[in-house]
């Protein structure tokens, strides 16, 4: 399955494009920089679980499967919809018992964003938050 990223066109302009990188195009004519989807995901990732109250991120059953085997998958529990000229993101969470939903999730939105956006150079124009269980640890 063909994943739509985004390549810069001129003056930092995003377009859809059928590439599995976020392509940065140098007007330095040294070379090209892609940023592939894994390590955005894996950003937005990293950021979610740095807000207090996320326990974990959410995970498919395909993506535990690799896990038990070793592996592990950084972007697990976030999603990406590229369009032009933005991205929109969606990050399922685990949260700790006793945690405020609506406070933790603003949270989360805000550490998402700015770390996609800070890193990559992505436009990102909404994120948006799936609580997927709460984690009660006594």
């Amino acid at each position: 399955m063909a994943q739509t990223t985004m390549k810069t066109a001129k003056a930092g302009t995003p377009v859809k494009t059928k590439q599995s990188a976020y392509v940065i195009q140098k007007t330095s004519g040294i070379g090209t920089v892609k940023v592939s989807n894994e390590v955005v995901m894996a950003i937005a990732a990293v950021a979610a679980m740095e807000v207090k109250g996320v326990f974990a991120m959410q995970g498919n059953a395909a993506r535990e499967i690799v896990t038990m085997l070793g592996f592990k998958s950084l972007s697990q529990g976030v999603s990406i919809q590229y369009n032009t000229g933005d991205c929109k993101i969606t990050v399922g969470i685990i949260l700790d018992y006793g945690y405020s939903i609506p406070k933790v999730s603003a949270l989360v939105q805000e550490k998402v964003k700015s770390s996609v956006e800070n890193m990559t150079g992505l436009d990102v124009s909404c994120v948006n938050v799936r609580i997927a269980g709460v984690n009660i640890n006594e």
